[in-house]
């Protein structure tokens, strides 16, 4: 007996979302080890856009936005790309990759919370549940001595959790602003402009910029990796998703990429898994479920991990 093919499809989104992007923390980590980590990002999402735009008109896609919607999407993209995923990326030259996505899985936690502050939105009793457990489990996870004693650790840590502020309010903007009604044609203008900023702050800071020729075979492959599967193709599932099963099975993502990053980064690169961190994970990640079980928040805001 033949299985459907739109079963196929939505397995093979389910692989892209939770495998690709849970190998991207892996990715970004063997890049930012020997490019500097805003041009990385710059270069990752600028040529993810040019290939979007170029898929887009081959699709008869139209990608004229007005002049609001493109302001919409810079802001968009400063938030969820420039400095929400740059600073990640260069938090990760001091953070171990399983261990800033096990982080980062909290964010549902930082929207509940923004939610509650800017919106004045009501906390269900499981939501609350869901923060304590959040909190316990974030906890657990920074107070590892082991982790705190290693140089500029800790102020990767926080740097990431000011990245998660930053992913949270871009939710919150997001769905309540003008934006393009193309998933696809809204995420090539927030990977332009998010790109664009990234350059820009990549020669603020004075990072050398070199040809891909001149990186090890390593880091090609990663940034190969990281614009064809992590940027496009696994955005392009999730939007598939999005379309043909519940948000809340989408967002199921949340749970599964800390776990591959975890694992891929012990595998691959050496990376400690403590006993502690473990438990973190099942507090925080229980935390999580909690906060999403009563479908307190919107349509899940992914961009360009």
């Amino acid at each position: 007996m033949s299985v459907p093919r739109k079963t196929i499809s939505i397995l093979l989104a389910f692989f892209a979302i939770y495998v690709i992007w849970g190998s991207t923390y892996l990715l970004n980590k063997i890049a930012v080890s020997e490019l500097p980590p805003f041009k990385l990002a710059s270069i990752r999402f600028l040529v993810s856009s040019v290939f979007i735009f170029i898929i887009a008109k081959v699709l008869r896609v139209r990608i004229t936005i007005t002049k609001r919607q493109f302001k919409n999407t810079i802001i968009a993209g400063f938030l969820f790309l420039t400095f929400g995923n740059g600073v990640v990326v260069w938090a990760l030259k001091f953070v171990d990759s399983g261990f800033a996505a096990l982080e980062i899985s909290a964010q549902p936690l930082v929207v509940l919370l923004l939610m509650w502050l800017i919106q004045g939105k009501k906390i269900s009793a499981m939501s609350y549940i869901g923060v304590l457990l959040g909190f316990i489990g974030i906890y657990l996870l920074v107070s590892q001595k082991q982790l705190i004693s290693q140089d500029n650790q800790v102020v990767g840590m926080i740097m990431i959790f000011v990245c998660m502020v930053s992913w949270a309010y871009g939710s919150l903007f997001v769905g309540r602003a003008d934006m393009p009604a193309n998933y696809f044609v809204n995420t090539g203008y927030q990977m332009l402009t998010g790109g664009i900023m990234l350059a820009m702050a990549s020669f603020c800071f004075g990072e050398t910029w070199s040809l891909p020729s001149t990186w090890s075979s390593n880091v090609q492959w990663a940034m190969l990796g990281l614009i064809f599967f992590g940027s496009i193709i696994a955005f392009t599932a999730f939007n598939y998703l999005l379309k043909v099963v519940s948000p809340e099975k989408v967002s199921t993502n949340t749970y599964v990429n800390p776990i591959i990053a975890l694992i891929l980064g012990w595998w691959i690169l050496d990376e400690r898994i403590t006993l502690q961190s473990i438990i973190a994970a099942v507090v925080l990640l229980t935390g999580v479920y909690f906060i999403n079980s009563k479908r307190v928040l919107t349509k899940p805001r992914i961009i360009g991990r």
